[in-house]
């Protein structure tokens, strides 16, 4: 793993980030099937280009979820309070087992809901370390999944230990969220697929037909992987008596900003969807091949994706799809793109202007995405059906784009 993010490194010195030094291109039209035909309707979309643009997203870039015949699975609540955060809100352990052959994994939802709020729209994220890293709340359970080493945070062995407790706080502001009356559901993203290069734990090998030890070329990545998980989370909370009636916001920071993209255009019981700072294989276009490419994510990171998606490194151009059409997946349903202007490597423009042309799309439904293919400046907020932000800083999540993410889902889910 090092190996890889050490050439990640390398690679991000050598990056484009010169607008001037993009080579003309041209995208895929949304509103057009393979075939020709122009897409005049709702109808059109839903039942034709729509699931056009699906399948391709399927076959050349994120992979299918194999078809098995059945799987076992469980939930148990194992921990629950009341009084959590100094009372103002209740917080649920909850364990699910998924079961096939003699393999299984365990995924655990960390869950917190406003006591003074029945139903509370509810964040859905992973979390990159664990659910007691985001929390200084002894009673929040360590996994027992693979965790990346990290001496800053006290992670040695790939275990979780009691020293990162409390560690990304900073990332997940949840008493504001809570005050705000929002819930919030976070599991760790290693529960689901540890982030390495092989496909022998996690998600996948419950999939394997006989003498199967990795997926096939047009079958799931990590990606794929943690998108499932994130279905198999809003199962549960579908049927919980504290969210049974909720909204429910798929939220995901960088890699996991794609894998909650790619969960909204597979499962359209996400209300709504938002993507922070995902880059390539996320919310940038990847024909602009500025700063991060094709080629250098499938090389640094080959297991996120389909292997079938390596055809294309230094070749967006031929991509059927490109991530424009990702965004146009989500509609009419409100989806946020975020950025950072430190963050070149994801590129800001690139994610802001696959939100301007997906908006064909949502004026179809007679919803408003972006009016402008100009790029906002810092802190000028776009808060439409499709909402966008760029603000100051590097890659991370702080407190104010949770302030942006609330206040647009506040204006699109209070319907």
């Amino acid at each position: 793993m090092s190996l890889l993010i050490s050439g990640a490194s390398v690679a991000q010195q050598r990056a484009n980030y010169n607008e001037a030094k993009i080579k003309p291109y041209v995208l895929p039209d949304v509103l057009q099937s393979a075939n020709g035909q122009k897409v005049k309707s709702i109808a059109d979309w839903e039942n034709g280009r729509r699931k056009e643009i699906l399948r391709l997203f399927e076959n050349e870039v994120y992979g299918k979820v194999p078809e098995i015949e059945q799987m076992k699975h469980s939930s148990q609540v194992i921990e629950e309070s009341s009084v959590a955060l100094n009372g103002k809100a209740t917080r649920k352990q909850i364990a699910l087992n998924f079961t096939n052959q003699d393999k299984e994994i365990n995924i655990l939802i960390l869950l917190y809901t406003p006591n003074d709020v029945e139903y509370p729209p509810t964040f859905i994220g992973y979390n990159f370390y664990g659910n007691h890293t985001i929390t200084e709340e002894a009673a929040v359970l360590l996994t027992d999944s693979w965790v990346a080493n990290n001496e800053d945070f006290g992670i040695t062995e790939n275990k979780a230990t009691e020293a990162s407790r409390g560690v990304r706080t900073s990332r997940w502001p949840i008493e504001k969220i809570i005050e705000a009356g929002f819930g919030l559901a976070t599991i760790y993203y290693g529960d689901v697929d540890p982030d390495r290069d092989n496909f022998s734990d996690g998600i996948h090998p419950l999939f394997y037909k006989e003498d199967q030890e990795k997926p096939t070329s047009d079958e799931w990545g990590a990606i794929a992987g943690w998108a499932w998980g994130a279905s198999r989370v809003l199962d549960y909370l579908k049927q919980d008596h504290h969210t049974s009636g909720s909204k429910f916001i798929m939220f995901g920071h960088s890699r996991l900003g794609k894998a909650a993209l790619w969960a909204g255009a597979t499962d359209t019981r996400f209300d709504a969807v938002i993507s922070n700072e995902s880059g390539c294989g996320g919310a940038a276009l990847s024909r602009r091949k500025f700063g991060e490419t094709v080629s250098v994510i499938n090389t640094s990171f080959p297991h996120w994706f389909a292997d079938s998606f390596e055809k294309y490194n230094n070749k967006e151009q031929e991509l059927p799809v490109d991530q424009h059409m990702l965004i146009s997946l989500m509609a009419p349903r409100p989806v946020y793109i975020a950025s950072a202007e430190g963050d070149q490597w994801a590129d800001p423009k690139g994610e802001y202007l696959s939100g301007y042309y997906a908006s064909p799309v949502y004026k179809l439904y007679g919803k408003e995405g972006f009016t402008s293919p100009e790029h906002p400046k810092v802190n000028q907020p776009v808060h439409n059906t499709i909402g966008y932000h760029m603000r100051p800083g590097k890659h991370d999540v702080v407190d104010y784009d949770w302030e942006q993410f609330m206040k647009f889902c506040k204006m699109n889910l209070s319907e």
